[in-house]
């Protein structure tokens, strides 16, 4: 959602932008010729493996940055680090990159036969084959309920931790085939479309399990949750904050905290509504279908 960031921010000669989730940087590179030279680009990460190939892209075009390998949760301590307190801009594009979903040695794909890790953060943390071997069938179903929306979260809950009372699972292709054939277990799990025919996309039964394992390896909804409150902390006045879901429990939180934020008169005006993908980008990137942006301007 390039465009819609740009559109939003019409980033000024001279400001200062923070990118919560630099990944490959391309919301940062508009963002950074955007400011200019005499203006200022943070971008933070997570994912410390893609960083020095970010760096590399940033520093093309001759303007001043600095990237940092942390957590967004912690945006206020790395700010004070660079000496910074308030800046203009703040986005957060939230979710994985399309370079961590196609490297199946990240273990983030169900489509992609690798080590069932999840972390995005690999120097710590516990891997989703931990978690899955620490977690019972209540809980995880709970968890496939409330943060999946998973219509099925009872019977996947327990088709994992029966399979688990028998080995440990080690491989995304593992927990994707116990899953698939759990539902489903006339088709066969190679033949699920997960790639869009003309507007109309196939959901892959493993697809919102995958997810929720992922949010809970990353303490995902933890972190935004502390960035929400902090952002208002970070921003200048008339600084303006963008952030990109995937996920409706994360809409939901963005959505509540800004519209909190306007009635408290943190902010002064907020978007009504979730500004969504183009039908031209869905096509072009069918990871965009669920992405829902919302903006807040600080008062």
């Amino acid at each position: 959602m390039l465009e819609e960031v740009l559109r939003f921010f019409a980033p000024r000669t001279g400001e200062t932008a923070l990118d919560c989730t630099v990944g490959w940087g391309g919301h940062a590179v508009e963002l950074l010729r955007g400011v200019g030279p005499e203006g200022r680009l943070i971008g933070i990460d997570m994912d410390a493996e893609h960083l020095e190939g970010t760096r590399r892209r940033l520093s093309e075009t001759g303007l001043p940055f600095e990237l940092q390998h942390g957590n967004f949760a912690g945006v206020q301590q790395i700010l004070a680090g660079l000496g910074i307190g308030q800046v203009d801009m703040v986005l957060a594009d939230l979710g994985m990159s399309s370079m961590q979903v196609d490297d199946a040695g990240r273990g983030f794909s169900y489509s992609r036969p690798g080590p069932l890790d999840m972390r995005m953060d690999r120097s710590r943390g516990r891997t989703a084959a931990e978690l899955l071997a620490s977690i019972s069938a209540e809980e995880f179903a709970t968890q496939l309920r409330e943060l999946g929306d998973e219509p099925e979260a009872e019977l996947i809950a327990a088709a994992i931790i029966q399979a688990l009372s028998r080995k440990r699972l080690e491989s995304t292709d593992e927990l994707a085939r116990i899953i698939v054939e759990a539902l489903h277990p006339e088709q066969p799990a190679g033949k699920w479309r997960v790639h869009p025919l003309t507007y109309k996309w196939k959901t892959h039964p493993a697809a919102r399990t995958f997810q929720v394992l992922r949010i809970l390896v990353n303490r995902e909804l933890a972190n935004l949750q502390q960035l929400l409150r902090v952002i208002p902390v970070v921003l200048r006045p008339g600084g303006r904050a963008a952030i990109i879901s995937f996920h409706s429990g994360e809409d939901r939180l963005v959505k509540i905290a800004f519209r909190d934020g306007l009635r408290s008169g943190v902010y002064e005006t907020v978007g009504e509504d979730a500004v969504r993908a183009s039908e031209q980008e869905k096509l072009q990137n069918p990871r965009s279908r669920s992405a829902k942006l919302r903006w807040a301007v600080h008062k």
